[in-house]
């Protein structure tokens, strides 16, 4: 079983930055590709940005591109999201998901493991 747990979350104001960590345990971290998306309320969950195992490879959004950066410390288990210049549009509850694929998706149906978000709640 592999667990993910999400901090960093809180309110910021438009312009600020944020950096978000995901704790991964109980399976090899190296093994998995990680993926950060997120959900507003009335929206579907969304991509936001993806880290693929083995090549260290990112993929981002296009809302993400520029402004977040996504990292992983094998060493920890766990998974970076630094996001800067922060506008009101990016809020929502930000998940931190797992899987063993080897390739970019930004499909969150392909991502097996989840963790339980993290509120992200930028002020205009």
């Amino acid at each position: 079983q592999v667990q993910l747990v999400e901090s960093g979350g809180g309110l910021v104001q438009a312009g600020d930055s944020l950096s978000l960590s995901c704790a991964v345990s109980g399976r090899t971290f190296s093994g998995y590709t990680m993926g950060w998306f997120r959900q507003a309320p009335g929206k579907e969950r969304e991509f936001v940005a993806t880290i693929i195992r083995g090549s260290g490879s990112t993929y981002y959004a296009d809302s993400a591109k520029g402004r977040f950066t996504i990292s992983r410390d094998n060493a920890k288990s766990t998974v970076y999201l630094q996001m800067n210049r922060l506008k009101p549009e990016d809020t929502a509850v930000y998940y931190c998901a797992a899987d063993t694929i080897p390739f970019y998706s930004s499909d969150f149906k392909r991502y097996h493991y989840w963790g339980q978000g993290t509120q992200v709640t930028v002020s205009s």
